[in-house]
């Protein structure tokens, strides 16, 4: 077994590792992997093609192959996986070993893991990484937090292995302790936003329209030429004309209806919740996905809760222009919401993220990279404490130009009884958040009435309570 020889260590040889492996290796690393399938230790060395690369059997080998001070990167699944695999790697650790999480890890268990390490000595580094399979393969986008001298000893390798765009990596420090896993978080629920979205434009251009997959790959197709141009929107594109090779039929026509998730959409609710921020969007789609999995209930609930088909009386062009309009429209609203809450939390949590940092390394390599994020990077280079993306002049001017066409694909909804709850909410939140009066007061009211829980005044300074007149019921 060599000793002290290799670059980096990888524990963790799924897809996403193995991949990652074979990027740093590219760009000149060598890389020992290990693994507790021995399967996927073996593959790793017969598929390296002349790389160097070892695929270790046991983690005291694995240990000793390393340069010494080791980095070690984990691509494991989140939870209490990463704090097992930590544990095994403990003994044999030594002072100003670095141990790189780049999985989907909670970004609290990022902190703790970070203290307690920091206490032997151990540097820790919570690192998003998107992209998927290709991506891993040959270039993410990489979202490092953590201390920044751990960051700069690896910062030749991640600028080397991350996605380009105009010959700038992906990649960039984004702040102390947890900053990386909680802007990877962010993204995943800005993804989950994106895909709903897309999913209830897929669901009224079939339902109103009955469009053939064809005639959805054109549409989405000519979408992805334009304003819209999207990873999501392209695969979207190519997933309407892929044949399936069982059935001969279009595959999208033999996917079960029913969406799974990993967390991370429930996790950023869950965040903006307790930093009291909203991100409608994101919330309606983590609830869309739940509610796909009802299957067996919605089947049920179907032969009571009778829906007749509405006919679309309008000419055909007409809905697809205001659906993308729609999508546009709603696509801004859900980027205006991740960047709202990861500005919250940045104050909170003492990250000091660049929001024009983040929007610059998700041009390239991740999931929800987007020419709409060259508008978002050049609004927050000019204006750093931008409140919300929506008050952004360009980006202001953009929902009013298409305003009219959401509404009428909003209204289409309604009357033929399609949900999209995604594209909802987008309008709401666009509707509150420009509305100088809301109608709180009376919520506030309804809350001293029942509760004492006492409400501010317009007229005066102060924490009032009134006796309210109270009539037995």
């Amino acid at each position: 077994m060599p000793t002290q020889e290799y670059d980096y260590g990888m524990i963790g040889l799924g897809t996403m590792g193995r991949n990652l492996v074979y990027n740093m290796c590219d760009h000149g690393y060598s890389v020992a992997g290990f693994d507790k399938d021995a399967s996927k230790v073996d593959s790793l060395e017969k598929e390296a093609d002349g790389r160097k690369v070892l695929g270790a059997q046991k983690l005291e080998d694995f240990i000793a192959s390393l340069k010494s001070p080791r980095v070690i990167m984990l691509l494991v699944p989140a939870g209490h996986v990463v704090d097992m695999v930590i544990d095994e790697l403990k003994p044999f650790l030594s002072k100003n070993d670095l141990v790189m999480d780049c999985g989907n890890s909670h970004f609290t268990d990022t902190d703790l893991r970070t203290e307690q390490l920091a206490k032997e000595q151990i540097h820790f580094m919570g690192v998003g990484i998107s992209g998927g399979e290709y991506g891993a393969r040959y270039g993410p986008s990489i979202m490092p937090g953590g201390a920044k001298e751990a960051y700069e000893r690896v910062a030749p390798m991640l600028k080397a292995v991350s996605a380009k765009v105009n010959d700038e990596p992906c990649v960039s420090w984004l702040g102390p302790g947890s900053a990386g896993h909680y802007v990877k978080m962010v993204h995943n629920g800005i993804e989950y936003g994106l895909m709903q979205l897309i999913a209830e434009a897929y669901h009224l251009l079939k339902e109103c329209l009955n469009m053939s997959n064809d005639d959805l790959h054109n549409v989405f197709s000519k979408w992805n030429e334009g304003r819209m141009k999207s990873y999501l929107i392209e695969i979207t594109a190519n997933i309407f004309a892929q044949n399936d090779e069982f059935s001969g039929k279009r595959l999208i026509d033999m996917i079960l209806d029913t969406s799974k998730q990993n967390g991370t959409g429930q996790w950023t609710s869950q965040s903006a919740m307790g930093l009291y921020l909203p991100i409608p969007v994101i919330d309606a789609s983590v609830s869309a996905r739940d509610l796909s999995a009802l299957k067996e209930e919605r089947v049920a609930a179907q032969k009571i809760l009778q829906w007749h088909k509405v006919v679309f009386k309008e000419n055909d062009s007409e809905l697809v222009d205001w659906l993308e309009n729609a999508l546009y429209f709603s696509m801004i609203a859900v980027y205006a919401q991740g960047m709202s809450l990861l500005q919250r939390a940045s104050k909170e949590y003492h990250y000091d993220l660049k929001l024009d940092e983040v929007a610059r390394i998700w041009r390239g390599g991740c999931i929800i990279r987007s020419v709409l994020l060259e508008d978002i990077l050049s609004a927050y280079s000019d204006e750093p404490t931008l409140p919300n993306l929506m008050v952004n002049n360009q980006l202001a001017l953009k929902l009013e130009q298409c305003q009219d066409g959401f509404r009428l694909a909003i209204k289409t909804a309604i009357e033929t009884g399609i949900p999209a709850p995604a594209m909802m909410a987008s309008l709401a939140y666009f509707d509150g958040y420009r509305r100088g009066w809301l109608p709180a007061k009376l919520i506030q009211a309804q809350r001293d009435y029942f509760g004492a829980h006492t409400y501010e005044r317009i007229d005066r300074k102060g924490i009032f309570h009134t006796q309210w007149d109270q009539k037995q019921q």
